[in-house]
């Protein structure tokens, strides 16, 4: 729960631009050619009652229409459960006039759409359009797979978890449903959500035993919001018509839509998530027989040691791996400062966030009639031509200021982005009519509003639209309502809060290991408004906790190692798309490397054939821990058996990682590692070298030769600098290529040398 760069959106409708109806109903064009589907929304339910909101709507298109007979053959939808409106075959003017309407929000024609995803997924490489050979295909969507997410909760009433189509639950299964305030077992769980379990001793303990229901419920029901977002983005079925208040209009689903879920709640409002109650739900999940642990929880910095108690999600962490069991981390939100990389244990897959190819693009126009583009999530109407104010600063704003009623503001956003929630909301009853932010680039857009027009702008935009205000007589502007727009010229970037290495527990060891989409994700919440735009680290494992749930599937005897290295020795350095470099948001913008997103972007189709992997076992963490320092008596309390530590020290270098990262380089040194061939039998690699700058590495050998009797094979790298002075990482990669897998491991190295003796 951390790991959330924002606070949860507490607004409350969702509106459907487009329905997705049978073509025969898309244009139901009458003789005339006049006549054709539009959709009404009009906002918030105004009855609990379901027949008095059909009802409502029956009158409002007989007023138009002449009588309730037309308005009956009219109307072909009405919706009356999450919000209020209806879909009806109106003329252009019948639809005009109704827009006019005081109740009516918007009327908006329909269109016809292939079914198509929110687009994290599509973006990834894993339509459900995609060929048989897609990932999503081979692996049946994840069928059999049980992810285990620890969080904040589930709504279960969430259309992300119906079982349609889905068969029996697996019979390893050994959990359950556990039983609390308005959660019924009977009622909340299914072929979908096949475990949901709630811990609090550790919560209730640190409260004086008290537990305050005002602000959450004690069972795994989500409050929050977080828990069911992740959950969804991982394993959610498939629930089409979906859009926040029409934007990102499609099909939501989760990584691995048949995968089934098992919800660990251990986060809680106004009490965070407590490590007792984590560590219990860890071991829980052992022993219910989870495939996947998806964590989208960690500790600030500055870190504890990975064995520290003070930590109990990295040591549990461990167990579960030693299991078996996949442990998919968030990296954290404190970028994007350098050093802020949580969950940085090696046998975690820990998850950066970066950005996909969609964008709000909202239209600013000067009274001049010059335009600006922002973003926003606003969908009300277009304003009309408004008077601006300068505000300055956007955090110094006084509320009940009556001087911008019947105005459009412009503001700078200097600190956090947070505190634009008490002044958009201040300004907006202090009576303006508009907001404009003038902020970093990197700022999110949760924090702006659907039904206020608050649009954010870059600051040389603020600065171009400032110079007109001051420079002109009458100065005016308008504000449109948002678009969505997917694909080109939106490229791909890492996350300005986006934690980032090096590693501040064991600087050799590379974290984050990989990036994901976290940035305006939509997925399912609780309460009226059930899908939302949610950003953080958080959003981005769970595309990886789905992504490996499909790679489970196929490779179920694959490691914990073998599917992390699978996932890092393939991912990509460049936008899927453009090919351009991914740059890393921050101050300032640069192209991105290692210690912004790991190995790169996950590819999760090239992850399912990797040629080679990198793998690990028990004996490779203890090596770790050995390396680290820890006794061989403090391993022995984390791990199953006898371990011990030889007496000379080993290098954490030789740790057979899928990256190398060499932190204080002096002259030279030497690495190992092994890889294991998980492609065809027989098989030869050669190795191709990037050095960082003013380094060399020879590997020895040069080439790998794999057969029937030479499954594993191991080599070394001997790296030097060409130099004897002290420098910043420096950045390259070694990847060995047969002529189909490229597989890729970074190298980050700085070099160290003495400056006093």
């Amino acid at each position: 729960m951390s790991n959330t760069y924002y606070l949860p959106l507490y607004l409350t409708f969702v509106f459907l631009i487009v329905l997705l109806l049978n073509p025969s109903d898309i244009l139901l064009v009458q003789a005339n050619g006049e006549s054709k589907v539009h959709v009404v929304y009009l906002g918030r339910r105004k009855h609990d009652d379901v027949e008095l909101t059909t009802s409502s709507h029956h009158q409002i298109l007989s007023s138009v229409l002449g009588s309730q007979e037309a308005a009956k053959e009219s109307i072909i939808y009405s919706y009356r459960h999450g919000f209020s409106g209806f879909a009806a075959k109106l003329t252009e003017a019948q639809a005009k006039r109704i827009a006019e309407l005081p109740d009516v929000v918007h009327v908006v024609p329909n269109h016809f759409y292939q079914l198509h995803t929110t687009r994290s997924w599509d973006y990834l490489g894993l339509s459900t359009y995609s060929p048989p050979t897609n990932l999503l295909h081979e692996a049946n969507m994840g069928d059999g797979i049980i992810i285990g997410v620890l969080d904040t909760g589930i709504w279960p009433e969430s259309e992300a978890f119906n079982d349609k189509g889905l068969g029996p639950i697996p019979s390893r299964w050994k959990g359950h449903c556990e039983s609390g305030e308005r959660f019924d077992p009977a009622k909340a769980c299914n072929r979908k959500l096949i475990g949901a379990k709630y811990f609090t001793k550790g919560y209730e303990a640190f409260h004086g035993g008290k537990f305050d229901h005002k602000i959450e419920f004690e069972s795994p029901r989500d409050r929050n919001g977080h828990g069911t977002h992740t959950a969804s983005t991982a394993g959610g079925s498939f629930s089409p018509n979906v859009s926040y208040h029409g934007l990102a209009y499609g099909t939501v689903r989760g990584g691995a839509p048949k995968a089934r879920i098992a919800m660990y709640k251990v986060c809680y409002n106004g009490g965070g998530c407590n490590f007792a109650d984590v560590i219990m739900a860890i071991d829980q999940a052992i022993h219910d027989g989870v495939d996947i642990l998806s964590m989208s929880l960690g500790a600030d910095p500055p870190l504890s040691p990975d064995v520290d108690f003070t930590d109990g999600g990295q040591f549990a962490s461990f167990s579960a791996v030693t299991h078996g069991i996949t442990v998919v981390s968030s990296a954290g939100n404190k970028g994007s400062l350098p050093q802020t990389v949580g969950n940085i244990s090696p046998w975690m897959l820990t998850v950066a966030a970066s950005s996909i190819d969609r964008s709000l693009p909202t239209l600013i126009t000067l009274g001049n009639n010059r335009t600006f583009v922002g973003q926003s999530l606003y969908t009300g109407k277009e304003t009309a031509f408004l008077n601006i104010q300068h505000i300055r600063y956007c955090e110094k704003f006084t509320p009940n200021d009556i001087s911008v009623a019947g105005k459009v503001g412009l503001c700078f956003l200097l600190g956090n982005e947070l505190s634009l929630l008490s002044v958009i909301e201040d300004f907006r009853e202090s009576g303006g009519l508009g907001l404009i932010v003038a902020k970093s680039p990197s700022r999110a857009l949760e924090v702006l509003t659907f039904d206020f027009p608050s649009v954010g702008v870059s600051y040389d935009i603020g600065t171009q639209i400032l110079n007109y205000l001051v420079y002109s007589r009458k100065p005016r502007i308008k504000l449109s309502p948002a678009k969505t727009h997917v694909g080109k010229p939106v490229s791909t970037y890492v996350a300005s809060f986006s934690s980032r290495g090096p590693n501040s527990i064991a600087p050799a060891i590379l974290k984050p290991d990989v990036a994901a989409p976290g940035v305006l994700i939509l997925a399912a919440v609780p309460g009226e408004t059930p899908y939302e735009f949610y950003s953080g680290t958080s959003m981005a494992a769970p595309h990886v906790s789905g992504i490996v749930a499909l790679l489970k599937s196929l490779h179920p005897h694959w490691s914990p190692a073998a599917i992390k290295s699978a996932i890092m020795t393939t991912a990509g350095v460049k936008d899927p798309h453009s090919g351009l470099p991914i740059i890393a948001e921050g101050m300032p913008f640069k192209v991105a490397d290692p210690f912004d997103f790991g190995s790169g972007l996950v590819n999760a189709n090239a992850a399912n054939d990797p040629g080679l992997v990198y793998d690990m076992g028990t004996f490779d963490y203890i090596l770790y821990l050995c390396s680290m320092g820890y006794k061989s008596d403090d391993i022995n309390n984390i791990i199953d058996g006898a371990a011990s530590c030889p007496l000379k020290r080993p290098s954490i270098l030789d740790v057979n990682l899928p990256s190398l990262t060499i932190p204080n380089l002096k002259g030279t040194v030497g690495v190992r590692r092994t890889v294991t061939n998980v492609g065809p039998e027989n098989s030869k690699y050669k190795a191709i070298i990037e050095p960082p700058p003013g380094i060399t590495i020879k590997v020895k050998p040069e080439i790998l030769i794999f057969n029937s009797d030479i499954s594993k094979i191991s080599f070394s790298l001997t790296i030097s600098a060409t130099h004897e002075c002290n420098t910043e990482f420096e950045f390259g990669s070694l990847t060995w290529s047969d002529g189909v897998h490229q597989v890729r491991i970074p190298i980050s190295v700085r070099t160290e040398f003495p400056q006093l003796v």
